[in-house]
């Protein structure tokens, strides 16, 4: 079973802050509370993912795969246990401020994987928000 969720929103932050957020692996990963730790190697990034169905937590190695900078990247995360894709886009907005696009898309290899995911996105996204409102 594969989770998408798509979630748009708007943010008083200019464009450019916005960017040096989503650009940045580490920041990106930071937003996530299921990510327990993480650490950059090159242009990996490892993400230790507390995934409680599996009663462990998972390495997840991300790569950004695609980058307009300033506009939009795309990651691909990797484990045993699941395969998560995740794309922002960020578009300026004419009153101020940045509309920022989000698309993630979980695989789960496991059962019950996609449904911990699937309950979780909706809040990991609000958690993403919160930061970029800080």
């Amino acid at each position: 079973m594969t989770v998408r969720v798509e979630r748009t929103f708007d943010l008083d932050a200019p464009p450019e802050d916005v960017w040096a957020f989503i650009a940045d692996p580490t920041r990106r990963a930071s937003a996530i509370s299921v990510v327990d730790s993480f650490e950059q190697d090159g242009d990996v990034t490892t993400w230790h993912v507390r995934v409680p169905v599996v009663n462990r937590t998972i390495p997840v190695e991300t790569r950004d795969v695609e980058r307009e900078d300033g506009e939009y990247v795309k990651f691909v995360g990797k484990s045993k246990v699941l395969r998560v894709t995740g794309e922002h886009r960020i578009e300026p907005r004419e009153c101020g401020g940045t509309r920022l696009h989000n698309e993630f898309v979980v695989d789960g290899r496991l059962p019950g994987v996609e449904r911990f995911f699937k309950r979780n996105l909706d809040e990991e996204l609000d958690n993403l928000r919160r930061r970029l409102d800080e």
